[in-house]
């Protein structure tokens, strides 16, 4: 019998074309990680941590039967197929990062990974699409809904939705 896990994904791009890299990995997630769930709206943000162009980042949810590992060497792959390239600096600009948010109510704690991720109850970039999809969904170690870790959030930076109309031209 199968055993289906909700993962959380985010997705970001800050080199062109944007639109273009978010959509081509949400598609090859779907068909190499699970079934999409549910989809956030794409939102524009500022880059964090480093001078550089704009972002564009959405949040996905997926149902799947992997292993959060087997999910992060795939992510790695995806990534690379769509040319990112690693250079050492965590935050520089990049076709597409893809981060694993969370794995159920998991918590893992590895060399190659933690979930939930780290820092993103520090990132509005994260949050407020989080938001848009799973509002009440509970982190499971601050044991406070994404809401209010959105509410609780010190990062001031902006992030902007990206009115359908104009989606196409990004």
């Amino acid at each position: 019998m199968s055993t289906f896990t909700t993962v959380y994904f985010s997705l970001g791009s800050n080199i062109a074309p944007r639109k273009f890299f978010l959509e081509t990995a949400t598609d090859i997630l779907n068909d190499k990680i699970g079934y999409i769930i549910k989809t956030s709206n794409v939102y524009e943000t500022e880059a964090w941590g480093v001078v550089a162009l704009p972002f564009l980042n959405s949040v996905i949810e997926i149902e799947t039967e992997l292993s959060v590992f087997e999910i992060l060497k795939k992510i790695q792959n995806i990534e690379k197929s769509l040319g990112r390239v690693q250079k050492g600096k965590p935050y520089s600009a990049r076709k597409i990062d893809i981060d694993i948010l969370y794995f159920g109510s998991k918590q893992i704690h590895s060399d190659e990974l933690t979930v939930p991720h780290r820092l993103m109850h520090q990132r509005r970039f994260v949050l407020v699409p989080l938001c848009e999809i799973a509002p009440d969904f509970m982190h499971p170690i601050f044991g406070k809904s994404n809401i209010v870790l959105l509410n609780e959030c010190g990062d001031k930076s902006t992030v902007v939705l990206c009115s359908k109309a104009n989606k196409d031209a990004i």
